[in-house]
């Protein structure tokens, strides 16, 4: 889940479900208490205050941002990448109504608890291979009692092949190891465990990363295309012409995306994206062989600079 970009700050024209109040039981850190660094399974973790926010920290792991978490306002997604996933939870059913959601890559459970917020009731299990760094987010940044959110310390894709056939309603795929996205959760094999969990109707989410030709982000479209017939893909325009790395959001479905209400939603956003489907989706991909579990590789490292 490292953040290759900008955060959006505002929330121009956003449409979801009504925000629940924020709880006062669990607290949390402060401010007042300032950063905090430690080491942590994956690296050196570092929750560092946000500047516009008095309740809100952001994750850093070596350095690289994972996540953005506002304790007093669980509905604020602060990276460009998370917004348009959330675009995608508020779609993949009527406001409110409860999901069944598959987290693949925990950090600081941004998304889980966004979740929680916008549709009360919903079950979400969460693979986080890095104990230390959940036990980190639990202490500092807790979660509201009542909410069903169930962290496993384990590979996701380990996770994934556990996972009862047809039994949840979006899986969303933030795996990130450092900055690059693990072989092993990148392939044709890795997309096919996924479509099994989905309940009918049910749909596949992944953050990626890449840049230049973008030979990593044409060769997972294909990878999904070889297991999903519905696809889409949303991204910043300049990390689309190769001339910015950055975050790519996919989405997958053997049902029809809602690509029209999607495009609107991506719209409002303050930072710009683009929704590419279809056959400019086809023309994008540009003949990319999918991965397989015998050819796959990781997601190409962030060039120098990328997080400053």
């Amino acid at each position: 889940m490292a953040v290759m970009g900008r955060s959006s700050r505002a929330d121009r024209g956003r449409t979801t479900a009504p925000p629940q109040p924020a709880a006062t039981g669990p607290g949390g850190r402060t401010h007042a208490q300032g950063p905090l660094t430690r080491p942590v399974g994956s690296g050196l973790a570092e929750l560092r205050p946000d500047r516009d926010r008095p309740a809100a920290w952001s994750l850093l792991i070596d350095g690289a941002p994972q996540s953005l978490v506002d304790l007093a306002d669980p509905t604020h997604l602060g990276f460009e990448y998370q917004r348009r996933l959330g675009h995608l939870i508020d779609l993949a059913a009527p406001p409110g109504r409860p999901l069944t959601v598959l987290h693949l890559g925990g950090g600081a459970l941004t998304l889980a608890r966004y979740v929680a917020a916008t549709r009360p009731r919903s079950r979400q299990q969460v693979a986080e291979i890095d104990t230390a760094l959940t036990e980190l987010v639990r202490a500092e940044l807790p979660l509201e009692r009542g909410w069903q959110i169930k962290v496993r310390g384990a590979d996701a894709r380990s996770v994934l092949e556990r996972t009862p056939e047809g039994s949840v309603d979006l899986v969303i795929t933030d795996v990130f190891s450092g900055a690059r996205t693990p072989a092993h959760c990148t392939t044709v094999e890795f997309a096919g465990l996924a479509a099994r969990a989905l309940a009918p109707g049910g749909w596949y989410t992944a953050n990626i990363a890449d840049g230049a030709a973008l030979p990593f982000a044409r060769s997972q479209v294909a990878t999904l295309g070889a297991v999903f017939p519905e696809l889409c893909l949303i991204a910043d325009p300049a990390v689309l012409r190769g001339k910015r790395f950055g975050n790519l959001i996919l989405a997958a479905a053997h049902t029809p995306l809602p690509i029209a209400d999607l495009t609107r939603r991506v719209a409002t956003d303050a930072a710009l994206a683009r929704v590419e489907h279809g056959h400019p989706l086809t023309t994008f991909t540009a003949g990319a062989a999918p991965a397989t579990d015998a050819t796959a590789t990781p997601s190409p490292i962030p060039p120098p600079g990328v997080f400053h």
